[in-house]
């Protein structure tokens, strides 16, 4: 009687690794445009064209005076302690501030300041385009 010795099997079976691969593909599909979003607020309306796509920092208030910076909330103080450690690192050249329309313009007045104070001056508002 003859015995064979087994080889080692040279094929691979791809199939366990493309369901592994698909499912993360839909979960990424799902999850990136909730990421990317930010927090959500009502912009007032203005004639002022697009402003470019560039990498910037944005500032956040919330209709109720709330500051975010990345979803992350902060007090006035702690915003300008955090810009002023930023500027210092050169890791933010400008900055955008996006302030709901219904929050107190004292507010929004102060988190100018604040910006400005740390030594920022390209400071952009965001607003949305008039609806025609």
């Amino acid at each position: 009687m003859k015995t064979h010795k087994k080889g080692l099997m040279a094929d691979i079976n791809v199939t366990p690794l493309v369901d592994v691969m698909l499912v993360l593909l839909i979960i990424f599909m799902i999850t990136a445009p909730m990421l990317s979003t930010g927090l959500e607020v009502d912009l007032p309306e203005t004639k002022a064209g697009r402003l470019e796509e560039k990498k910037s920092l944005v500032v956040v208030v919330d209709a109720s005076g709330r500051i975010f910076i990345d979803r992350k909330e902060m007090s006035l103080k702690s915003l300008g302690v955090w810009l002023r450690q930023a500027k210092k690192a050169g890791l933010i050249r400008e900055i955008n501030l996006k302030a709901d329309r219904r929050c107190p313009y004292g507010k929004v007045a102060k988190v100018l300041a604040e910006i400005q104070a740390a030594g920022f001056t390209e400071i952009g508002l965001l607003t949305r385009p008039e609806s025609s």
